[in-house]
C-alpha cells in the first residue's frame, strides 16, 4: 500500500494485471497525474503472472493488429526509460500447415500481413524444419513465418510500466478490495473500498477473472468467464536450442516455444473447462489449479508427435491457471453503456499480455477524451447485451468459444452451444421448412434454406460453400419473383419526448424534419465525421420517432444517443425490438402477392419508394415501408410480434402461384452487395465518412442545418477524402473472397475488401471496398483499372467501378412495372 488512500482522483483503475498497469502508465504519460490503481492482492497475481506472454502481432483487422505492433514497440524500449528489464526477445514465430485448409487459412493471414505492414512470408516444410530442428516436418505442407514476434517476462514488464507510472505522480495500493461504487445521476461518483471511498469522475475496470463481479457492483454487465488453461513445462533438453520462434501447431491445438532451455507447450483445447470465480478463494493469489493429467493427455500426445524429444523429457510442471474468456472471443474495452464514466478493459482471452500495451493507450484515450480512439467495434464492450453475462449462457458457451481459439476461420462456422437464446415470432415455421440458422446479437435468424437431403452440419470449405445452390434458389426468387426475409431482428429503438425532434435533426447527418409518411436513411456521425451508425427514421409524431437499426445495434446505438443528450433535454429512448416483427417482401412480384392480400393503393404514385402507410394486409394490420435493402421492388411490414405468424401464414398461401419463396441472410448479404448497399461494421465504421462511403447524399451538406459531425464534412469537401468505396466484379467465376481481402492496383497494395459475396445475378463474385486516392480524383483512379483481390496470396483480377454492378440507376426499385433478369436457377 502507498499510504493512505486519497479522498478524490479523477480516474480510479481497478486491477494490478497487465491491462491495468498499462492503462495507468499511459494515463500517466497523458499528464493524469493523480489517477490510482486498486488491487485486491498483488500486482500480476491473477492471470498475468503465469501468462506464456507470447507477442504476435497479426490480428483479424488492421486497428488490433496495430494494438500489438505498438505493444511490440512499447517492451523493447521500457528497460531504456525506466532502468526495468522487461524480458522483451524478438524470436519470430511459426504457423504450420498439415492439411490444404490450414494452409488456405495461413495464407490468409500472410496476405492480411502485408496489407497491415507485418512482415511475414509462406515458407516451405524444409526451410520450416531449419527454423525448428527438433520438429517433426514430414506431415508439413507449408508455413508461414513472421520475424518480427517476441516474447516478454509479464511481471517485468509490469514492474517497468507502473515504474515509469509511479514516477509521474500516480499512486498503487495493493491489497485494496473494491466493494462497491457510488452511482449518482447514471455517472459513476465514487468507489467504495473497505479502507474508504474515493471520489472520481471515472472507473478503470482491469480486474481481469473478477471483472465480471466488478461490473455487476455497478449494475454493469461484463460477459466474461473463467476457463482452466494448460501448459507444460520441461527440464531442460539437450540441443534445443533458445530464442526460437514461437511455434504455432494449431491443427495438434497447440503452441510451443523454448522456455530456459527446456519446452513449454501450451494448448486451446476442444474439451475445456469452464472454471465458476465462486470455486477460487477469495484470496487468491498467484496460485494454481491443480494438474489434470488426463484432460492434458490428448494434448501431450498431439505435443509428442510435433516434438519427438518431449517423448523422453523430465516434465518440471503441468501449469493449469485460470484465464477469462468472452462469448466471441474478442476482449471487452470502452465505457460501459449502463453507467457513464465506467469503462472497461479485460476479458483478454489469452491474448492481455500481446494486447497489453496497445489496449493500454486506447483506452487511455478512450478514457480521457470520452471516444474510442480507432475503430474498435469488434472489441466495444456495447455489442453485448446484458443476457450475455447469464451465468448459465456463459460456463455454456465459454468452453466452446476456448476450443475455437485456434480453429480454421472457414466462413459460415456457427457457434453450437447456448443457443436459441432469443428466437423470433415465425422461429417454428422457417425451423419446420429446414432453415440453418445463424445467431447475431442472441437472435437465430434463417442462413438459407437447404433441400431436405442437405447434410447437417453443413460442411465448411474456403471454396464453393455447400450451401451455394440453396442461396442462389433463394435470390433467383428475390430477382423474379418474391422472397420473404424474416428480419424481425432488427432493432428498433423509440425516441420520445419533447426534444426528441431537436435532438434527432442534431444528431442525424440527414434531413428528418420530412412530411408524415416519409422514411429517412440517414447516418449518425461523430465530431470527426465517421459513421458510428446507419438507420431508418420513421418519424409517428413530432415528439415521436422510430429508429430501425442494425441486429447488432441497440446496445451501441441507444448510448450513442443518450449520452449526446444536453441535461435538460426531455428524450427517452427504449428498446422496442420485441413489440414488432418485421417480414420484408421483396422481389419483382412483390406488389402482386400484397394486392391480393390489401385494398390498398401500392401504386407508384401512391406508395413512392421511401415512405410507410398503415394498412391492413390479409387478416393484420401492419404498417407498410416501401424499402428494399436488395434493390428490388418491394415492402418492410412492420407488425405486432404475437400477429407475425399470421402474417406470414397469409403472405404463403398467396403467394404459391408467385413462386413465393422464403430466403436467408446469405441470399440477403449478396443481393446486398450486388446493389451496392452498405452495412455498418463492414462498409461503415467510425473511421468512414458518408463522403468516403459514396453517401454525402444522405447528408444535410446542401442544406444549413447544423449537424453533429458536419465541420468535419465540410473540411473534408475542401481538403477532399484520401479514399473512396468501391464496387468490385471478379473475374474468375471459382473465385471467393470472404470480405477482408487486399485489394491491388497494377501491382501495389492500395486497399482492402470489406464485404464479398458470389452474386447469384452476375454468376460471380463481388464485392465492395475502400482503396487510396493519394491525392487523385476517385473517378481517375478507378478508371486506370488494374485491380486485382489477393485471396490467400493468390491475386485474382477484377473491374472497378463507383457504382454498383447490378441496377446501378436503381430503376428496379421504383418502377411500376418490372421485367423478371434472366438467370438460371440452380
Amino acid at each position: 500500500m502507498s499510504g493512505p488512500l486519497p479522498s478524490h482522483a479523477s480516474v480510479v483503475v481497478i486491477g494490478g494485471g497487465v491491462i491495468g498497469c498499462s492503462t495507468l502508465y499511459h494515463l500517466a504519460r497523458a499528464g493524469v497525474r493523480d489517477a490510482v490503481l486498486l488491487e485486491r492482492k498483488q500486482l500480476t497475481c491473477g492471470t498475468t503472472w503465469h501468462s506464456a506472454a507470447q507477442v504476435r502481432q497479426l490480428r483479424s483487422t488492421n486497428n488490433l493488429t496495430q494494438l500489438i505492433k505498438y505493444s511490440s514497440r512499447l517492451y523493447a524500449s521500457l528497460e531504456h526509460e525506466t532502468g526495468q528489464a522487461t524480458g522483451w526477445t524478438k524470436t519470430g514465430s511459426l504457423s504450420i500447415a498439415t492439411n490444404p485448409d490450414r494452409m488456405t487459412h495461413i495464407a490468409r493471414q500472410a496476405s492480411l500481413a502485408r496489407l497491415f505492414d507485418v512482415e511475414a512470408e509462406i515458407i516451405g516444410p524444409r526451410e520450416a524444419a531449419d527454423l525448428w530442428p527438433m520438429m517433426r516436418s514430414d506431415d508439413i505442407i507449408g508455413a508461414v513465418y513472421s520475424p518480427n514476434d517476441g516474447r516478454v517476462n509479464p511481471s517485468d514488464l509490469c514492474a517497468a510500466l507502473i515504474k515509469s507510472a509511479k514516477a509521474s505522480g500516480v499512486r498503487v495500493f495493493e491489497e485494496i478490495a473494491v466493494t462497491g461504487f457510488d452511482i449518482a445521476g447514471g455517472r459513476v461518483r465514487g468507489v467504495k473500498t473497505r479502507d474508504g471511498t474515493i471520489a472520481c469522475e471515472k472507473v478503470v475496470n482491469c480486474a481481469g477473472l473478477w471483472g465480471r463481479q466488478i461490473g455487476a457492483m455497478a449494475g454493469v454487465s461484463v460477459p466474461l468467464y473463467a476457463c482452466e488453461h494448460f501448459y507444460l513445462l520441461t527440464r531442460p533438453i539437450a540441443g534445443l536450442g533458445t530464442h526460437l520462434p514461437t511455434l504455432s501447431d494449431h491443427d495438434g491445438h497447440l503452441y510451443i516455444r523454448d522456455e530456459v532451455s527446456g519446452l513449454l507447450a501450451g494448448c486451446f483445447e476442444p474439451n475445456a473447462r469452464p472454471l465458476p470465480i465462486e470455486n477460487l478463494p477469495r484470496d487468491f493469489a498467484f496460485d494454481l489449479l491443480n494438474e489434470d493429467w488426463d484432460h492434458f493427455e490428448p494434448m501431450m500426445w498431439n505435443a509428442i508427435h510435433r516434438i519427438p524429444a518431449l517423448e523422453t523429457a523430465e516434465v518440471r510442471m503441468l501449469l493449469n491457471g485460470p484465464e477469462s474468456f468472452t462469448p466471441d472471443g474478442a476482449f471487452l474495452l470502452g465505457e460501459a453503456p449502463e453507467v457513464a464514466g465506467f469503462f472497461v478493459g479485460c476479458g483478454m482471452n489469452s491474448v492481455g499480455v500481446a494486447s497489453g500495451g496497445g489496449v493500454g493507450r486506447a483506452l487511455a484515450d478512450w478514457v480521457i477524451s470520452g471516444e474510442q480512439p480507432m475503430d474498435l467495434a469488434s472489441v466495444d464492450i456495447r455489442r453485448f447485451a446484458p443476457f450475455h453475462s447469464d451465468e448459465k449462457f456463459l460456463a455454456e458457451r465459454i468452453p466452446e468459444e476456448l476450443g475455437l481459439h485456434y480453429a480454421i476461420s472457414y466462413p459460415g462456422r456457427e457457434l453450437e452451444s447456448a443457443r436459441n437464446q432469443r428466437l423470433g415470432p415465425v422461429h417454428d415455421r422457417i425451423a419446420a421448412k429446414g432453415a440453418r440458422f445463424g445467431v447475431r446479437m442472441g437472435w437465430e435468424r434463417a442462413n438459407y434454406f437447404p433441400d431436405p437431403e442437405f447434410p447437417d452440419p453443413a460442411p465448411l470449405s474456403f471454396a464453393q460453400p455447400a450451401w451455394h445452390d440453396a442461396i442462389a434458389r433463394e435470390c433467383f426468387a428475390a430477382r423474379n419473383a418474391v422472397a420473404v426475409f424474416d428480419q424481425s431482428s432488427f432493432a428498433k429503438l423509440m425516441i420520445e419526448g419533447r426534444d426528441a425532434a431537436e435532438v434527432l435533426q442534431r444528431l442525424a447527418a440527414n434531413n428528418v424534419a420530412v412530411a408524415a409518411g416519409k422514411v429517412v436513411y440517414t447516418s449518425l456521425l461523430n465530431a470527426r465525421g465517421g459513421i458510428e451508425s446507419d438507420l431508418t427514421v420513421f418519424p409517428l409524431s413530432a415528439e415521436r420517432f422510430l429508429l430501425v437499426t442494425g441486429t447488432a445495434q441497440p446496445v451501441h446505438d441507444r448510448h450513442w444517443i443518450t449520452r449526446n443528450l444536453a441535461p435538460d433535454e426531455d428524450v427517452t429512448v427504449t428498446d422496442v425490438t420485441e413489440e414488432t416483427a418485421v417480414l420484408s417482401v421483396m422481389g419483382p412480384k412483390s406488389r402482386a402477392l400484397l394486392s391480393q392480400l390489401t385494398s390498398a393503393d401500392l401504386s407508384n404514385q401512391a406508395f413512392p419508394v421511401f415512405t410507410f402507410q398503415d394498412m391492413t394486409v390479409g387478416p393484420v394490420e401492419v404498417r407498410a415501408a416501401r424499402l428494399s435493402y436488395i434493390g428490388e421492388l418491394g415492402w418492410e411490414l412492420y407488425v405486432p410480434w404475437d400477429r407475425a405468424g399470421t402474417l406470414y401464414d397469409a403472405l404463403f398461401e398467396a403467394g404459391e402461384k408467385l413462386d413465393i419463396r422464403d430466403a436467408g441472410g446469405f441470399a440477403l448479404t449478396s443481393l446486398r452487395i450486388e446493389k451496392g448497399y452498405r452495412a455498418w461494421g463492414h462498409e461503415l465504421s467510425c473511421e468512414e465518412t458518408p463522403l468516403e462511403a459514396g453517401l454525402g447524399f444522405a447528408t444535410k451538406l446542401r442544406t444549413d442545418i447544423p449537424f453533429l459531425g458536419r465541420e468535419a464534412l465540410e473540411r473534408q469537401s475542401v481538403d477532399g477524402i484520401h479514399k473512396r468505396l468501391v464496387h468490385f466484379v471478379l473475374d474468375d467465376p471459382n473465385a471467393f473472397p470472404l470480405g477482408d481481402e487486399p485489394v491491388l492496383q497494377h501491382g501495389e497494395l492500395v486497399g482492402q475488401l470489406t464485404s464479398a459475396a458470389f452474386g447469384h445475378t452476375l454468376g460471380c463474385s463481388v464485392a465492395m471496398g475502400y482503396v487510396r486516392l493519394n491525392g487523385h480524383d476517385a473517378v481517375q483512379v478507378v478508371s486506370t483499372g488494374g485491380f486485382e483481390v489477393d485471396i490467400a496470396c493468390e491475386r485474382f483480377s477484377c473491374s472497378a467501378s463507383l457504382k454498383p454492378p447490378f441496377d446501378p440507376s436503381g430503376e428496379r426499385m421504383r418502377a411500376q412495372r418490372l421485367k423478371t433478369r434472366p438467370q438460371s436457377q440452380a
